[in-house]
C-alpha cells in the first residue's frame, strides 16, 4: 500500500487533509507538534481523531519554538489579537514553522518509503502567513527533490497540497463529503483546554466564514458570550 506522512495539527484543514489522502487509498501516518504553542487542546483533538481515523501510526514531536519568541502563538509576552481583517503578516505567524515541520516530515518519510506528504495550505482563505503560498511550497519541492536520496534518483516524496486552491467553504464541503466530523477539530488560536473556541480570533473567523459561506451548521463549540 503506498503511504503518505500527514503533517496534523487537529484543525479543520490537517483534518480535511487526513480523511483526503485516506480516500485516495493511502496508509497514513500523522505528525503533530508541540511547537510552544499556549493551548494544547488542538493537539488532544489530533490525538482523538488520529485513533478515529485509523491512521497507521501518530507522531507528537517537541519543538519548543516559544523559546524563539517573536509570535503570539508561542510568547506569552504577546496578545493573540482578534481578527482586524489587515492585509499585513499576523502577529500569530510564526517565524519557519511550515519548513521546519515539512522538514521532519520529509525525514519520516523517507525512512517509511512513503510516497507523498499531505500539508493543509491554503492560498486562498488564509491570514496572510508566506509560508502557505504556492511558491513557498514549489520551493520546498525543489529543495526536496534535490536534498534526499529519492529525489536524487529519480523517484522523489511528492508535496501535496490538496486544499491550496480552494477556500475555505470549499475545504468544509470536501470534509464533509469525506464524512469529517468537524465538532471533533479544533482550529482556534486562544481555545479553552477543552477545546472550546473564542469566536474572535483570525482563525475563528475564517472557520466560521466558512461554514457560513457553505450555507452549512456551524458545528464548533464556542465559549459562552
Amino acid at each position: 500500500m503506498k503511504k503518505a506522512v500527514i503533517l496534523f495539527s487537529g484543525g479543520l484543514d490537517s483534518t480535511t487533509c487526513l480523511a483526503y489522502a485516506t480516500s485516495k487509498g493511502y496508509e497514513c501516518y500523522a505528525l503533530s507538534f508541540n511547537y510552544g504553542q499556549k493551548h494544547s487542546s488542538e493537539l488532544n483533538a489530533a490525538k482523538k481523531i488520529a485513533k478515529k481515523l485509523n491512521v497507521k501510526q501518530h507522531e507528537v514531536i517537541e519543538l519548543l519554538l516559544g523559546s524563539l519568541g517573536t509570535s503570539a502563538l508561542t510568547d506569552k509576552n504577546l496578545a493573540i489579537p482578534n481578527y482586524k481583517g489587515t492585509s499585513s503578516i499576523p502577529v500569530t505567524y510564526v517565524p519557519a514553522r511550515n519548513t521546519i515541520m515539512l522538514s521532519i516530515a520529509l525525514g519520516w518519510a523517507e525512512t517509511l518509503d512513503a510516497d507523498a506528504i499531505f500539508i493543509g495550505v491554503s492560498a486562498v482563505d488564509y491570514s496572510g502567513y508566506p509560508d502557505c503560498r504556492p511558491e513557498y511550497i514549489e520551493a520546498f519541492r525543489t529543495m526536496a527533490n534535490k536534498a534526499t536520496k529519492r529525489g536524487v534518483e529519480g523517484s522523489p516524496v511528492r508535496i501535496e497540497t490538496p486544499l491550496i486552491h480552494l477556500s475555505k467553504a470549499e475545504t468544509t464541503k470536501l470534509g464533509l463529503s469525506l464524512g469529517v466530523d468537524y465538532s471533533e477539530t479544533v482550529s482556534c488560536y486562544k481555545a479553552t483546554i477543552d477545546g472550546l473556541a473564542c469566536g474572535k480570533c483570525d482563525s475563528c473567523h475564517l472557520r466560521k466564514k466558512g461554514f457560513e459561506d457553505a450555507n452549512i451548521i456551524d458545528p464548533t463549540r464556542y465559549v459562552s458570550s
